[in-house]
C-alpha cells in the first residue's frame, strides 16, 4: 500500500486564536529534542550568529538561547500574530539582548550572504508549498561550513495513523490544536521526499534521519 499523498496546508499561521493555541501549547519534549539533537550533531559549537527559520512564537529560539550562552539569535517569521507572542516570551525570558525576532516570508534576499554561524529550523517545511525555498535559504545564509540542523513533522503511510498519532499526543490539547496537528501530519514531508529535495538543492551531503514517531532530521554542514 502507497503511503497517502500530501495535503498543502495555508503557509502562514495569522488566525489570532491559532497563534495564542500554539503559543500556549506545551511544546516541550519535541522542542527541547530539537535543542539536544544540535548538541549531539555538533559537540564543538560554542555560539556566535543563529538564525532561526520559522521561529513562531519563539520556544525553540529561547530553549536554544539557553542552552547556548555564546549564542546571538535572530528568529524570523511571517506570521505577525505568532510574533507577538514570541516577542512576549523572549521579554519574559529575559533574553532580549540576545534574541531578535523580526517578520520576514520567504523567500527574502535579505538573508543571502548574511554569513550566520548556524542555521536552525522547526516545523517550517511542511507549511511551505515549494520545499526548495527552505534549502535555499539556508544554503545561501549560512556561512560557509556551518552548523545547519532542520526537524520537521514526518507524514505517516496512512489517515488511521494519522489519527492515532493525534490520539497518542494531542489528546488533551484543544481543538484547533488537534485539528492543526493532524492538518500539519498531512501537510508533513517523508525522509525520502526530503532526501531528494536535498540532492535538487545540491545539499545531498547534509544527513536525513528518522528521530520519533513523528519527525525526521536533517544536518550537517553547509
Amino acid at each position: 500500500m502507497s503511503a497517502i499523498e500530501r495535503v498543502p496546508e495555508p503557509e502562514l499561521m495569522e488566525d489570532p486564536e491559532q497563534a495564542a493555541a500554539y503559543a500556549a501549547a506545551d511544546f516541550s519534549e519535541p522542542h527541547q529534542a530539537f535543542v539536544e539533537h544540535f548538541r549531539r550533531c555538533f559537540p564543538a559549537f560554542a555560539g556566535g550568529r543563529v538564525l532561526d527559520l520559522g521561529c513562531g512564537p519563539a520556544d525553540v529560539t529561547i530553549r536554544f538561547a539557553r542552552a547556548f550562552p555564546g549564542a546571538m539569535l535572530e528568529g524570523v517569521d511571517g506570521a505577525a500574530a505568532m510574533l507577538r507572542h514570541g516577542r512576549d516570551a523572549v521579554a519574559r525570558a529575559a533574553l532580549s539582548s540576545r534574541i531578535a525576532l523580526r517578520r520576514l516570508r520567504l523567500p527574502a534576499a535579505g538573508l543571502a550572504g548574511a554569513g550566520y554561524d548556524a542555521v536552525i529550523s522547526n516545523s517550517l517545511l511542511h507549511h511551505l508549498a515549494e520545499p526548495l525555498v527552505l534549502w535555499q535559504t539556508v544554503a545561501a545564509a549560512a556561512e560557509r561550513g556551518a552548523p545547519v540542523l532542520v526537524m520537521d513533522l514526518m507524514r505517516p503511510e496512512s489517515h488511521e495513523a494519522v489519527r492515532q498519532l493525534v490520539q497518542l499526543h494531542a489528546a488533551d490539547a484543544p481543538p484547533v490544536l488537534r485539528r492543526d496537528f493532524s492538518h500539519s501530519l498531512l501537510a508533513a514531508y517523508r525522509a525520502e521526499e526530503v532526501r531528494e529535495q536535498l540532492r535538487v538543492a545540491a545539499l545531498a551531503h547534509l544527513r536525513v534521519e528518522v528521530v520519533s514517531d513523528r519527525h525526521w532530521l536533517a544536518w550537517g554542514h553547509v
